[in-house]
């Protein structure tokens, strides 16, 4: 498997199937979108795009292995490949797709799109069933253009021309086109000789890939303990956690959605959870302790812990505020 490519079949030590036909095998080398064809995530990441260039290969490649284990856990299969900037998914189940690429820590957004020749022609027809479902009679809209590569048209004119063709094909409606504040935004990506077509972006948690930053041992008692342990993983940490009362459902139920390799359920929480953080850390020879620490709490636990590293990154927000962030949380794990 190169780099960039990949499926779930190669990442779970399955075989892989040859397709079932020569025009399947075609398509999918060019990535022609028919009804043979699996539907297209377009995936975008963030941070690791800053990274010197050894360590944004080291991270993009933790970011694909990411994903694919997210859909072999899901029982599901996916074919991936990858450019300077973008992940491209194709699953056939295209909504659990946005599902699992959206709990996956490194991914900024995603969106659902139609991959055609960069060509004018082939970029209207892929715009005009998009158009037809999302524009509304007296509705406004936007055309959005990027462009990556060497083109005959600058992103301003691709905008003005299409998006003036979709103006045109729909002005019996009543679309009006709006610059700032659109009812709906279409958009048109141009990257070398591949355009991308869509209408949406569904926000992902961005951060880090998991699993390139060290490993962790996270007390999960509560909303400020999961919002601890969530936060580690975000920055690129392995997380284990030992699981508390009002804890438990938290760590089982969300924690797990962002974590392919984690433990669907936690054994039951220890009343003393401290003998147990000890004994995983050892276990797992972590880097350190994510304890659910409020300000004046802090100098105690540090004591308490000696030369074990303490991190608590909920450690300055209030009860209100660890509230909102785990249910914003809890809602992008589904």
């Amino acid at each position: 498997m190169s780099p960039a490519r990949g499926s779930a079949e190669e990442a779970s030590g399955r075989p892989v199937s040859d397709g079932v036909g020569a025009k399947q095998r075609l398509n999918r080398r060019f990535h022609l979108n028919d009804s043979s064809v699996a539907s297209l995530v377009l995936v975008r990441y963030g941070e690791l795009a800053l990274k010197s260039a050894p360590v944004r290969r080291e991270f993009e490649h933790r970011l694909r292995q990411n994903i694919l284990a997210q859909f072999v856990r899901a029982g599901t299969t996916c074919r991936l490949r990858a450019d300077h900037g973008h992940v491209y998914v194709e699953a056939d189940d295209a909504a659990m797709a946005v599902r699992l690429l959206r709990r996956t820590f490194g991914v900024t957004s995603v969106s659902r799109a139609v991959e055609v020749p960069t060509e004018r022609l082939a970029i209207l027809a892929a715009l005009r069933p998009v158009a037809e479902r999302r524009l509304q009679p007296n509705s406004s809209f936007a055309l959005r253009a990027r462009r990556t590569g060497t083109h005959p048209f600058t992103s301003q004119e691709l905008a003005r021309d299409v998006g003036g063709e979709i103006f045109e094909e729909y002005r019996s409606r009543g679309v009006r086109v709006d610059l700032d504040t659109p009812d709906v935004e279409l958009f048109v990506e141009v990257r070398g000789p591949r355009t991308y077509v869509y209408d949406d972006r569904a926000a992902g948690p961005g951060g880090l890939p998991l699993g390139v930053a060290g490993r962790v041992v996270a007390l999960v008692d509560g909303p400020r303990g999961a919002l601890g342990a969530y936060l580690m993983m975000k920055r690129g940490c392995r997380c284990d956690w030992v699981a508390t009362g009002e804890g438990v459902p938290l760590a089982d139920s969300v924690l797990t959605a962002f974590d392919p390799h984690a433990p669907t359920a936690s054994p039951p929480g220890p009343s003393d959870p401290n003998p147990a953080l000890s004994e995983r850390l050892a276990a797992v020879h972590a880097d350190g302790v994510v304890l659910p620490l409020l300000v004046d709490e802090y100098p105690e636990a540090r004591s308490r812990w000696g030369d074990v590293v303490v991190f608590s990154p909920t450690v300055g927000l209030t009860d209100q505020e660890v509230g909102e962030r785990w249910r914003a949380v809890a809602e992008l794990a589904g």
